[in-house]
């Protein structure tokens, strides 16, 4: 018997049935799951200083616990002052037991570091999927504030199997996550 992280075992124990029984499911197969989580965060001034994507890069995979990557530039914007195929920001994409264990994190942890936190909105994407914006990455516990060199926030997405908002919300809701009332 391997390691299996909490919020795993709480979704197997716990949400299925009462999901099953909400929604009347005759499978549990039909149970809305989590898929994945996508952390992102597009760093707007990359196009001057190539060193603010290599703190993007470091800080995402400390927050996330696996390596990031670097997005690039899709087009060119002469504006901007940018070409394509330039890193642009950071990209991580969580699933498993790493996606698990950012969420128990975040939840736990580091959402209620947040300054005068009051619960975060719950408007889905109309198809069951959640993003919420974070504005300050020092309210992870993994960033020390003395060794960054400015503060950015990230977005970050939870990709779930739900097909509607209500399956995704009561999903999301029996996760844990402190929805504004």
């Amino acid at each position: 018997m391997g390691y299996s992280p909490n919020l795993r075992n709480k979704y197997n124990d716990e949400i299925v049935p009462a999901l099953k029984e909400k929604f009347s499911y005759t499978s549990v197969m039909q149970v809305p799951k989590l898929e994945k989580i996508i952390l992102s965060q597009g760093v707007g001034k990359a196009t001057t200083d190539k060193k603010l994507v290599e703190n993007a890069l470091k800080e995402m995979s400390m927050i996330a616990g696996q390596k990031a990557f670097a997005t690039l530039s899709k087009k060119d914007v002469s504006n901007f002052k940018l070409r394509k195929g330039m890193p642009v920001g950071a990209k991580v994409t969580l699933r498993n037991d790493k996606m698990y264990e950012f969420l128990e994190r975040f939840l736990r942890v580091s959402l209620p570091r947040t300054r005068d936190f009051r619960g975060i909105k719950n408007k889905l994407d109309g198809r069951g999927n959640y993003n919420v914006g974070i504005k300050e990455q020092i309210m992870f516990p993994e960033i020390d504030i003395d060794k960054i060199p400015n503060i950015t926030g990230m977005d970050i997405t939870f990709v779930t199997s739900a097909n509607t908002d209500e399956e995704g919300f009561e999903l999301l809701k029996n996760f844990g996550f402190p929805f504004k009332k």
